[in-house]
């Protein structure tokens, strides 16, 4: 997840084939049922770690912010909750005796904020941990680790293959709203007024497309699957960004609210459990991610930058 911009994103986009417009519509749908029947938890105690895990187990329900990106946490076209974290959350809220999840669906910016405003329980949306969203929320350790990767026109004609290619090629570059790839392209010498930022990478990839723009930059994993059905555009091999001039490699996980580590120390240990079973990798692999995505990355140490 990378150098910050306040609740900045790695990928913060949507499926190729979902038109934008349909998308937002039945994330927006999804957010009336979500709000539908939910009042706010009263604010827990710092000094026990919090009272969220007896409660959600009483309640039977888990709120879960998402930001409507596959594949991280979206609803499909047939307005059911998916997603990478989605899914986990089912695996793991089962396992902590919580039998259902509930979407509340926002604008990534909106994740951390919405979360200590208590308008849900946990962040579900694959957010990267960096240091300056450590001092506003806690996290789980990673559930995956992630590469940056660029979306350009068929056969790749300007050869960007990293932020300095772009850099040096005088590319047009994109990314989108609260990325982290914008603070990458500028840690490698992008005039950052230069950078259009666009919604999402369907945005990012209608750019490519219409020439408007020669590079979006992304995850890998969600540029890899905005591209799946483009006859235009394609996506570069991973790459790991510099950060102070070292190698970046980001990792994505679930967040909680500072006082409610009691919650997110159980989370922890059942995320651990299916790592070790391998059914951690089972339950991610059908939205794209490969063994590469796997990770021993502790927030930790993502947390200390």
């Amino acid at each position: 997840m990378a150098p910050p911009l306040g609740n900045d994103r790695h990928t913060s986009g949507h499926t190729p084939g979902h038109t934008r417009r349909a998308l937002l519509a039945g994330v927006a749908a999804a957010g009336a049922l979500g709000a539908a029947g939910c009042s706010r938890v009263a604010t827990a105690s710092a000094t026990s770690g919090g009272e969220l895990l007896d409660r959600l187990k009483a309640q039977g329900v888990v709120r879960l912010g998402i930001a409507g990106e596959i594949p991280f946490g979206y609803i499909d076209k047939q307005g059911q909750l998916t997603g990478e974290a989605p899914k986990l959350a089912e695996a793991i809220f089962k396992r902590l005796g919580v039998d259902r999840v509930q979407p509340v669906p926002t604008e990534f910016g909106s994740l951390i904020p919405g979360l200590n405003s208590q308008q849900f329980d946990v962040v579900a949306a694959g957010m990267y941990v960096t240091p300056e969203r450590c001092e506003q929320v806690v996290f789980a350790d990673p559930d995956y680790q992630v590469l940056d990767a660029f979306v350009v026109r068929k056969g790749n004609p300007k050869g960007l293959h990293d932020y300095k290619d772009v850099v040096a090629k005088k590319a047009r570059f994109a990314t989108g709203t609260g990325y982290a790839q914008i603070q990458h392209a500028v840690d490698a010498g992008y005039k950052q007024s230069d950078i259009l930022i666009v919604p999402d990478q369907v945005a990012g990839l209608n750019a490519v497309e219409a020439g408007r723009v020669d590079v979006f930059a992304g995850t890998a994993l969600t540029t890899r699957a905005v591209v799946k059905k483009s006859a235009k555009a394609e996506s570069t091999t991973p790459f790991a960004p510099l950060v102070d001039g070292k190698p970046r490699v980001d990792g994505g996980a679930f967040a909680f609210r500072p006082t409610e580590t009691k919650l997110r120390d159980a989370f922890n240990v059942e995320l651990h459990q299916l790592k070790k079973s391998g059914e951690l990798f089972r339950i991610l692999r059908p939205f794209g991610f490969t063994k590469a995505e796997m990770t021993d990355l502790t927030a930790k140490e993502l947390c200390s930058g």
